[in-house]
């Protein structure tokens, strides 16, 4: 049964209806006014409700030790621990204090292994109460995780958290992003406790010896604040007599002059103790007595109230008894004990703290001590505590060893990094460049061009700083050659990125090279010498693919799905950005999850899997928010998908943005994805002269930087067919050759099929007898299975419609288009099937019904439908398999269907399925595609 809270019923019972909501709460109030004790009555209420309930209480001390909170916090949990994924598995482990791992944790994965824990939790069945009490003290990695997890986590958690604050009367930002979540969250501020409120609370804790008018006046003076009335009265107690009613109560200006007092009444022995066990982060009796504290030191302390001794540790009473007394140690007696405290206690990184904050001189042994900790935190996913720690080691590395500072500083800038902490890495490896010379200054600047190309700063910051690494070592070392290989990616014109991709291959190969960069610089090689123009080497691609590893350097991993992608191949492509994403989540790693999001959502638009794209783009945009990305190619791929779908006036205002943030930027990337989008957007919308103009200003800027092969633009046959709706055949012709040079530097199939198209439209407007060209347009899009560039595919049979209407031949171009039509429905794209619609509008008469099939073509229709392979057929009726496939393609035109599996069902419509009629499975093989990655922090663009 609850008991009843003093004066806090009310509040007590508003908390508790929004946690079952289920949202989060965020107590809040000054120090004393009860915020903890309102938190424990609510974490009790959960815990006898049958809840599972986690809960923290980090104090001032522990602020410094990463991770202590999460594992208060998460130990409840811990037999789930075994299920996780193994990066996680590990994490939690350390977290935990379970495992010691020579692996380096990486802070995100404990992130993610914080969530995967809680979302365990959240679907276990039962209600789940998270408490966090005296949130400013969280340590920062549990802080970021905990804030990482609770974004993240889905619907169903109940979060509490009790929060310091001062009396201005603006609300400070909510802790642990308790404001920015999906749920309301109900702030309930602490008010005063009334005179009658605080008399009854004085009447439990200090009795009725000091008499009723007292304690009222007690009650009166302390404004509200039930710590304090309570030290005032224990104060009102130590004195000889109580005070006369015309006499001053001893109330001191602070609770920090009220506690000095009660610590200066205590037997000296006891307040050495006290102040021990307020420096520690933990104050454990073990290393207490091993300072040559006993237990029984702190007992008029605990007759004062300040603290309670326990089996294992001392508590005190509130978190500002601790910062009080700690206030109050004069600094020379503070380091004094700081430094006894060093030689006793057991936890390894308890001492070098202890001997950072005692030590104001250099000390080699300190600092490699130090710096010794700050490689432990590091390794446990604590990378902005080792910052602190590296930096600390670095003040206190002697001046004749000045190499062991400038690595120590350059440790500490990496840390900052590897925490997000992009602006203070940015300072921190200019400061490093700025001090030191050498092999030091260039890994400071490569790291500067790292942030840069991270940050997505603008200009070319990323390229300089790196140009100036690379002259601050000696050109023909390992060092040059890891600088080399991040050129390959930073520099987007293809010439000097294959140079630099060719410089580290050079120098990363052999003995003692890195591995990961070596693959990432032959990938490089690879890419930028397909955009440069030259034959495709596959075989550095699969140079690289066997020396990668299981995790490929973020350089270069998305490169073999950009080219998969774009030699029309989209399985192998969703496979390897597939695997790239299950690994990116395992570790928690968003920014990888942003970009691999974003190419799965451009693989599955080519390939006409435009549901699944618009998932995946809406994943990224929902995660570029959540990063504060700019969020250019996400916008850019759904205003792709709006014009496909034909939401011309929603993809118009897309390309019309990009482009003006694209001169704004000077960014050529960003001007040519938009050039081609705003084109496209006027071909659809019938504005032929303007979308071939715009064609012409996107060839133009790709001529301009070099791209012989801009593997993520496939645009000449839209250029053509603009060109020729708006009379412009020389033009058209011209484009044409462009089209059928890219198509000789190697084929796919949307060169074929774009080649294939164009000579039919160009033939047609030219005067020339169409039948060569819509021959070659029929076996181009039988050679392309359905499931590859079904777009593509539903568009030759559009440009064949349109040829024959125009050659006045009115019964293939009425199945043409039909078919055509029948085919956009299936995607979704309605701007096209209402196009195909309104050219079969155009021929008159009466459409042929749609089993007007050949005796022949309905017998191969019926074995297909059975499961019969096209060499099975041709085998049974004594014909080739190509005439087998002309067969079933003119079938598929008469039914309105486009592939193998849908002929049993289109059978029975037409009448006369016989009872073996089955669908059968395709097995024409998947074939690949090209386009490269929308953007660019992890990945190269074209």
């Amino acid at each position: 049964m609850r008991r009843t809270l003093v004066g806090r019923d009310g509040v007590l019972d508003q908390a508790w209806r929004a946690l079952r909501a289920p949202g989060p709460v965020l107590l809040e109030g000054p120090a004393g006014i009860g915020k903890t004790t309102l938190l424990r009555e609510l974490v009790t209420e959960a815990t006898n409700a049958d809840w599972s309930v986690l809960t923290c209480a980090p104090t001032e001390g522990e602020a410094e030790l990463p991770f202590a909170a999460l594992a208060d916090l998460l130990s409840p949990l811990a037999d789930l621990v075994v299920d996780l994924p193994r990066p996680q598995r590990v994490a939690a482990e350390v977290v935990l204090l379970t495992r010691d791992s020579d692996e380096t944790v990486d802070e995100r994965v404990v992130g993610a292994a914080t969530r995967s824990l809680l979302e365990m939790a959240r679907t276990a069945g039962r209600p789940v109460l998270i408490a966090v009490d005296d949130s400013p003290w969280l340590d920062r990695p549990s802080e970021r995780a905990l804030r990482f997890a609770l974004r993240r986590v889905g619907p169903g958690l109940s979060v509490l958290v009790s929060c310091r604050t001062d009396t201005t009367s603006t609300p400070p930002i909510a802790p642990l992003g308790l404001d920015t979540g999906p749920h309301q969250l109900t702030r309930l501020p602490l008010a005063p406790l009334g005179v009658g409120a605080l008399l009854h609370l004085l009447r439990e804790r200090v009795g009725t010896a000091l008499g009723r008018s007292l304690l009222a006046r007690i009650a009166r003076e302390a404004d509200g604040n039930p710590l304090v009335a309570i030290e005032v009265a224990r104060a009102v107690q130590r004195l000889p007599q109580p005070p006369e009613p015309t006499q001053d109560l001893p109330v001191a200006s602070s609770m920090h002059q009220l506690l000095g007092e009660v610590l200066a009444g205590l037997p000296a022995r006891c307040r050495e103790a006290v102040r021990l066990a307020a420096l520690l982060g933990v104050p454990l009796l073990r290393d207490l007595v091993a300072a040559g504290i006993s237990p029984d030191a702190f007992d008029a302390a605990e007759e004062a109230g300040l603290l309670t001794v326990g089996a294992l540790r001392v508590d005190f009473a509130h978190p500002v008894y601790a910062t009080a007394v700690r206030a109050g140690i004069p600094p020379g007696v503070r380091r004094g004990l700081h430094r006894r405290l060093a030689g006793v206690v057991a936890d390894p990184d308890e001492r070098v703290r202890h001997l950072a904050l005692c030590t104001t001189t250099t000390d080699a042994v300190v600092a490699d001590a130090l710096a010794a900790a700050a490689a432990r935190q590091h390794a446990r996913g604590a990378p902005g505590a080792a910052a602190n720690l590296y930096e600390s080691a670095a003040r206190l590395t002697p001046a004749d060893d000045e190499a062991s500072r400038g690595h120590r500083l350059l440790a500490a800038a990496r840390c900052r990094f590897g925490c997000g902490d992009h602006p203070g890495a940015r300072v921190a490896a200019e400061a490093v460049a700025a001090d030191f010379d050498g092999d030091i200054r260039a890994e400071a600047l490569l790291l500067r061009a790292v942030v840069a190309w991270s940050a997505d700063e603008s200009g070319g910051t990323a390229v300089e700083a790196a140009g100036r690494a690379l002259a601050a070592t000696r050109p023909d070392s390992p060092l040059a050659g890891r600088i080399h290989a991040h050129l390959a990616l930073f520099v987007d014109l293809p010439d000097p990125a294959r140079a630099h991709a060719e410089a580290a291959i050079a120098l990363l190969t052999g003995p003692g090279g890195d591995r990961a960069l070596l693959a990432a610089a032959l990938l490089h090689l690879f890419f930028n010498e397909v955009r440069a123009g030259e034959p495709p080497r596959v075989e550095l691609l699969d140079r690289a693919l066997g020396m990668e590893g299981p995790e490929p350097s973020w350089l270069a991993g998305t490169i073999p799905a950009i080219w998969w992608r774009s030699i029309d191949d989209p399985a192998r492509a969703r496979q390897r950005l597939g695997r790239l994403l299950n690994l990116a989540t395992t570790r928690g790693d968003e920014p990888s999850q942003y970009e691999l999001l974003k190419h799965l959502g451009e693989t599955e638009l080519l390939a006409g899997r435009w549901s699944t794209a618009e998932r995946h783009i809406a994943a990224a945009r929902e995660l570029g928010e959540l990063l504060g990305t700019e969020a250019t190619a996400e916008i850019w791929l759904a205003g792709l998908l709006d014009a496909l779908r034909g939401r011309l006036d929603a993809a118009q205002q897309v390309a019309e943005t990009g482009l003006r943030l694209g001169e704004q930027l000077d960014d050529d990337w960003c001007r040519r994805i938009h050039l081609q989008l705003d084109a496209f957007v006027a071909l659809c919308a019938g504005r032929l002269a303007d979308a071939a103009t715009g064609y012409g200003r996107l060839a133009a800027a790709v001529d301009r930087v070099g791209l012989a092969e801009p593997l993520a633009q496939r645009f000449e046959p839209d250029w053509i067919e603009a060109c020729v709706g708006a009379g412009d055949l020389a033009t058209a012709r011209d484009a044409l050759g462009r089209l059928a040079e890219r198509h000789r530097r190697f084929p796919r199939p949307w060169t074929l099929l774009g080649l294939a198209r164009s000579r039919a439209l160009l033939d047609s407007a030219g005067g020339v007898d169409p039948s060569a060209a819509l021959a070659d347009l029929a076996a181009a899009r039988a050679a392309v299975p359905p499931e590859v560039l079904p777009l593509d595919r539903a568009r030759c049979l559009l440009v064949e419609g349109m040829v024959h209407r125009r050659s006045r031949r009115k019964r293939p171009a009425r199945e043409a288009l039909t078919t055509a039509a029948a085919e956009f429905d299936a995607l979704g794209a309605a701007m096209f099937a209402t196009r195909a619609r309104a050219e079969a509008a155009r021929l008159g008469g009466r459409p042929p019904a749609p089993s007007d099939l050949t005796a022949t073509e309905e017998r191969v229709a019926r074995l297909a439908a059975q499961g019969r392979t096209s060499r099975a057929i041709a085998d049974e009726l004594f014909v080739s398999p190509k005439t087998v496939e002309t067969n079933l393609s003119r079938v598929y035109r008469k039914l309105g269907i486009s592939r193998r599996a849908e002929l049993g069902a289109a059978l029975a419509r037409v009448g006369g399925s016989d009872d073996r009629v089955r669908p059968a499975t395709s097995t024409a093989g998947a074939r690949p595609k090209a386009r490269e990655t929308p953007d660019s922090s992890t990945a190269p663009r074209s």
